[in-house]
């Protein structure tokens, strides 16, 4: 093995893991964002539902993502993947495997943002076979893998759209059938709010995230060559600290106080944008991107609130919203230098052609998301006797409704459960 193809190995090796790593961030956000009678059922379904995706992946997710195809829909080989060495990568190809196994379940914990609080453990069970297989795949495939939009040159470096939209999609057709937890709305149309038990947790889990994220961009680079990686990761930095800054300002503008889950949507909402342009970009436009993602997710949050859409992990508004703009940016910000993929955007002289392209990208792709995730969890709703727990074992907590031990045992033996 050549010097190149082993150091590109091992930074990929060190993206992946970092990719990895994410599910922790999204443990301590969504269980910090839930009451404390829920914590452990969020914790423990991170895990199995990452197991298994890994194994779908395995089986068939990488095949119909980057197997070989005559068709613009899927790829069709590599089944069940063997981890034997094809060219094409300067790396391992079982380093890439892992690296791609990672994103894959991450969009799938992304979706279970809209689940939180009143799925059946089952639910997760069975929507994490169907969504790694029906889903993700066939995206991933159209962008990543040489599908159509891939032809058409849709730019997409890291996953605005293939990991974050199709996630939040999938999560605004669970809000839908699942219906808002109890308590969340009277019925005049006002909102109670529901809070998290431990706020710390939310914000060391946005903190665990914003580091993963340099394996997110910069590892999908998948080479050390000319360090160009670094640039990647100086982009996807400027963008989350502005996405929280940007959040900071609009919470005390609105609300005459600075939010602190607000400032937190904030910074994952740069992060989610400036994931599709972070290669494509200048720093100056990275620093505009997430900006703005920081303005709309604040925004968004209150605008799927008033109309009844109970997302207890903000997955619509911080993967959902701001994956659209992110992917939209590049059509106006991708420079001729770094366009790699498709064209330059609208402020670079490319003119509207690349904005086309990425609007029609993430139209689709997030259409085909919520239709097929709608459609399979309606038809597991009728299979299962519904998605939801029983009223109630909500008000007990998923904890001991669903496991029989609560992730807080002393104190909510103690009757302080909320």
């Amino acid at each position: 093995m050549g010097t190149e193809i082993l150091l590109n190995s091992i930074w990929v090796m060190l993206g992946a893991i970092l990719v990895i790593l994410m599910q922790g961030g999204f443990i301590l956000l969504e269980s910090g964002s839930a009451r404390m009678k829920n914590a452990g059922h969020i914790a423990g379904k991170t895990i199995i539902t990452f197991g298994i995706g890994s194994l779908i992946f395995w089986s068939v997710g990488y095949a119909f993502i980057f197997g070989d195809s005559s068709n613009f829909f899927i790829g069709l080989s590599h089944f069940f993947y063997s981890g034997y060495e094809i060219d094409g990568n300067n790396l391992s190809t079982s380093v890439f495997f892992l690296f791609q196994l990672a994103f894959a379940t991450i969009s799938l914990t992304i979706a279970f943002g809209g689940f939180a609080e009143r799925a059946k453990f089952s639910t997760y069970v069975i929507f994490s076979i169907l969504f790694s297989i029906a889903v993700y795949p066939v995206i991933a495939h159209w962008i990543w893998g040489g599908g159509w939009l891939a032809e058409h040159g849709k730019q997409d470096f890291a996953g605005s759209t293939v990991v974050h939209l199709t996630g939040a999609m999938a999560a605004l057709a669970a809000t839908i059938l699942l219906k808002p937890r109890i308590g969340k709305y009277n019925k005049d149309g006002s909102v109670n709010n529901i809070f998290g038990h431990n706020q710390v947790f939310t914000a060391l889990g946005t903190l665990l995230l914003w580091i993963g994220w340099f394996g997110f961009n910069a590892g999908s680079t998948l080479s050390v060559k000319d360090g160009f990686f670094g640039f990647v990761a100086l982009n996807t930095n400027l963008a989350a600290a502005a996405g929280a800054f940007a959040a900071l300002l609009i919470s005390w503008m609105v609300l005459g106080k600075s939010d602190i889950t607000t400032i937190l949507n904030g910074a994952l909402a740069g992060l989610v944008a400036i994931t599709a342009s972070c290669a494509f970009v200048t720093t100056w436009a990275s620093v505009v991107i997430g900006f703005v993602a920081g303005i709309l997710v604040f925004y968004s949050m209150r605008f799927f609130d008033k109309r009844k859409i109970d997302d207890p992990i903000y997955a619509l508004s911080v993967h959902g919203t701001a994956g659209v703009w992110g992917t939209l940016s590049t059509g106006f910000f991708a420079t001729k230098e770094l366009a790699t993929v498709g064209s330059p955007g609208l402020f670079y002289g490319g003119g509207f052609h690349q904005l086309g392209v990425q609007f029609i990208g993430v139209f689709v792709s997030g259409l085909y998301a919520f239709v097929v995730s709608f459609v399979i969890l309606y038809v597991m709703k009728k299979l299962m006797n519904g998605l939801r727990v029983s009223e109630e074992e909500e008000i007990v907590g998923l904890d001991l409704s669903e496991h029989g031990s609560y992730g807080y045992p002393e104190i909510i033996s103690k009757g302080k459960a909320s």
